[in-house]
């Protein structure tokens, strides 16, 4: 039984294409909101607004750990065999 990572790594130019640029948009979109969530904690920081920097933390670690486990599901591409 293959598993989803050995079948991806198998596969046509179009659905590598397709996967690469799903992963790719999901993470610019991940690190666009990090940003975000970056520029609105600074921003309360320097109001001297204390309670929005842990829960902007948690958040972005999440963020964070959801854009690591996405680099698994990476296609390796086409191997040549010898």
């Amino acid at each position: 039984m293959s598993t989803f990572r050995t079948s991806q790594n198998q596969a046509n130019p179009n659905k590598l294409n397709n996967i690469l640029s799903t992963l790719i948009f999901i993470l610019i979109l991940n690190v666009t909101i990090q940003i975000w969530l970056l520029y609105a904690s600074l921003n309360n920081a320097l109001d001297n607004n204390k309670e929005i920097l842990i829960p902007a933390f948690i958040a972005s670690l999440i963020l964070f750990l959801i854009g690591f486990a996405w680099l698994y599901y990476l296609p390796t591409g086409n191997k040549r065999q010898k």
